[in-house]
């Protein structure tokens, strides 16, 4: 067996959802998957003594899900006073409307497709809801308008799908694009050597208590699988498909489709730079 200290970013035991940090909860929404892992972490955040939290990410369009999550901040105290998005895939951004709703709260995001309000969101932008400071970082690559939030007092990120807490994240192509990507990486790797982040607070499976080594092993995986689809065009395998099927021959062929996206964007990265 395993330790989970000897995996990437060690990951935390125990259950995914409740309380992750001094000032971030998950709520757990009910969509595993294959894509999803485990299901959608909708995060709460606030300070510890404030009636006000922020919540990132309200999942799916699931009406119990939904009210899960504001009875969540309801029984620490808290109503929503924000709902921000990390990017728009439906299975982190489809409920927000709804959420705002029954919240009564603006929902701001990169994409302005995905506002309710005046408000949307930049990078370098700071969020200061109920005393909270969360401090918007852009990573791109997994989609264009992905989005990360620095949370300084607890040392955190939250990171959406940009790193997951189990496995590696797809970079979404066309809208996701691996140069970006690789950028975003080293973004994040910037927060935990010159920021001191210590803690991912992802956008699916468990935290992970080693920021650092996460980014770092997420940096080598995209070189080492960047390596071998350039030696398997090199090899005849021209097609994306061709490609999947000889680099990812030990994945599950489930997730065959997920995998040719990144592989699409990893083809488009080694023609710009005039490798293959």
């Amino acid at each position: 067996m395993t330790n989970a200290a000897d995996l990437p970013g060690q990951p935390r035991g125990g259950a995914i959802g409740g309380p992750a940090t001094d000032r971030a909860v998950c709520v757990l929404a009910p969509n595993p998957s294959p894509m999803t892992l485990d299901g959608t972490n909708t995060w709460i955040v606030a300070e510890p003594d404030s009636d006000l939290a922020v919540v990132i990410d309200p999942g799916p369009l699931d009406d119990g899900h939904l009210r899960n999550v504001i009875a969540t901040a309801e029984r620490a105290g808290k109503r929503i006073g924000l709902t921000l998005l990390t990017h728009g895939h439906p299975d982190h951004a489809e409920g927000a409307a709804r959420f705002a709703e029954l919240t009564r709260t603006r929902v701001r995001a990169l994409d302005p497709e995905l506002r309710l309000g005046d408000e949307g969101l930049e990078p370098g932008d700071v969020i200061t809801t109920g005393g909270l400071e969360l401090r918007v970082v852009p990573t791109p690559g997994h989609t264009a308008d992905s989005l990360s939030f620095h949370l300084p007092a607890d040392a955190a990120v939250l990171t959406g799908d940009t790193v997951l807490g189990r496995g590696t994240t797809v970079v979404a192509h066309p809208d996701g694009r691996l140069g970006d990507y690789l950028d975003s990486l080293r973004r994040l790797r910037s927060l935990t050597v010159d920021d001191g982040v210590g803690t991912v607070l992802p956008g699916h499976g468990p935290v992970l208590n080693d920021a650092q080594g996460v980014v770092e092993y997420y940096l080598a995986h995209r070189a080492n699988r960047l390596a071998q689809v350039e030696t398997a065009v090199e090899d005849g395998h021209r097609t994306p498909s061709e490609v999947v099927a000889h680099v990812y021959a030990d994945v599950d062929r489930s997730l065959w489709p997920a995998a040719e996206l990144s592989v699409r964007a990893q083809l488009d990265y080694l023609r710009e730079h005039g490798l293959i």
